[in-house]
């Protein structure tokens, strides 16, 4: 499995890394909030674990960020001293697949985790994104384009997931920015260079295009029919 732990307390974090390490495991580690958006966006784990208390962002309104502005169904559990039922409350209603409070055995915490693997690599109908001939398996992460298959570097795989999930609305650049890098400015022209490789990528020669820039507003995917240059 591929993990990402998002807590801030380092001591910890290294007890995570040597015990999930030493039994096969890739873990990657964030100390805040913002780093760990930034890695959600640009790689492919099987679960996060979350801490509350972080600093930048907190737990829940990273949780929020990852299930409704970033649209990801990565696995969640929450990790963290915070005990009351309210609290509890409050982090599955934001979005974590399971919560568990600190102290807490590792053990209990290995469980935890291949359960939720388990059970998410379990389903029977893996999420599927369709947008005329382009179809995005989020469970394999393949993608095609009429039986032609589509290679694409993590950051773009985020891009089109946003695009087709919003598709046929445009979604403004700013909100393709902060999926990618939260609220840290990116480098100048990167999402441009990153639409560029999408585009080259999904729009072969020959094809109709699907993917549209709409000045001043964003990006869009679908067919050019319904593309309306005034926006949306």
């Amino acid at each position: 499995m591929r993990i990402l732990v998002i807590d801030d307390n380092m001591a910890l974090v290294a007890n995570l890394l040597d015990h999930f390490e030493r039994r096969g495991h890739v873990l990657d580690a964030a100390p805040d909030g913002e780093i760990g958006l930034q890695l959600v966006a640009s790689h492919e784990y099987d679960l996060v674990v979350l801490d509350w208390m972080l600093p930048r962002r907190e737990g829940p309104e990273i949780l929020r960020m990852l299930r409704e502005d970033m649209g990801s169904t990565v696995p969640v559990i929450m990790l963290t001293a915070r005990a009351e039922l309210v609290d509890k409350i409050a982090g599955f209603r934001a979005g974590a697949d399971d919560y568990l409070t600190k102290p807490f055995a590792l053990g209990e915490l290995e469980a935890r985790i291949e359960a939720i693997v388990q059970r998410t690599r379990g389903r029977a109908q893996p999420a599927r994104l369709r947008v005329d001939s382009l179809v995005y398996d989020l469970q394999t992460l393949v993608i095609e384009r009429a039986g032609r298959v589509v290679t694409l570097y993590p950051l773009c795989r985020r891009i089109l997931e946003v695009l087709m999930r919003a598709s046929p609305a445009a979604v403004p650049r700013e909100r393709l920015e902060e999926a990618l890098w939260g609220d840290r400015p990116p480098p100048k022209d990167a999402l441009r260079a990153h639409m560029y490789a999408l585009r080259r990528n999904v729009d072969a020669p020959g094809e109709p295009k699907l993917v549209h820039t709409l000045p001043r507003i964003g990006y869009r995917i679908g067919p050019a029919e319904d593309v309306d240059p005034h926006g949306p």
